[in-house]
């Protein structure tokens, strides 16, 4: 059976339980996809080699008119014009596979508990941080889940050069 999901949507209410206003009164800038690069769910890093590595849960991420369209496509008769905040998820096949990191590899960020404090948390966009940082970030378990983000990964000769986190509002 086909799965069509807003998996987001647990991601989104954890957000509701937070004010999160982005600092510097930058607006939200779509990630622009390219033919390299996949977007997925983490559901774990490990180290292999002494490099990391994130097994994914691969979908397909849609915004603006792509998700009202797929949308529509796929949910027609839900009784809505389209998505309720302005992007689609389509996840037909849950199969993990593994990609190592680079170790050079580029991570952005937009929003993380950056103090301990989740309460505290804010959104900044495409923040460079450290491989080691978001290794950590994904196994740190509080109420602002690393894993429950999409993210886009670009994939160069078989390893993850650049991740950015997609921000969900």
């Amino acid at each position: 059976m086909k799965k069509y999901t807003l998996i987001a949507v647990a991601a989104i209410a954890c957000l509701t339980a937070f004010s999160f206003a982005p600092t510097g009164g930058r607006e939200y800038t779509p990630v622009e996809q390219t033919p390299n690069m996949q977007t997925g769910y983490i559901e774990s890093v490990h180290k292999q080699n002494n490099h990391y590595v994130l097994s994914i849960d691969q979908i397909d991420w849609f915004e603006g008119q792509q998700a009202i369209d797929k949308f529509l496509e796929l949910e027609g008769d839900s009784g809505l014009d389209g998505p309720p905040d302005g992007y689609y998820i389509v996840n037909d096949d849950e199969t993990l596979h593994d990609l190592p990191i680079a170790d050079d590899a580029k991570v952005l960020m937009q929003i993380y508990n950056r103090t301990g404090n989740v309460n505290e948390a804010d959104i900044v966009w495409n923040e460079p941080i450290t491989v080691e940082k978001f290794a950590q970030l994904l196994d740190t378990e509080d109420d602002l889940n690393m894993k429950s983000f999409p993210y886009h990964l670009t994939v160069k000769d078989g390893e993850i050069v650049q991740i950015v986190q997609q921000y969900v509002p």
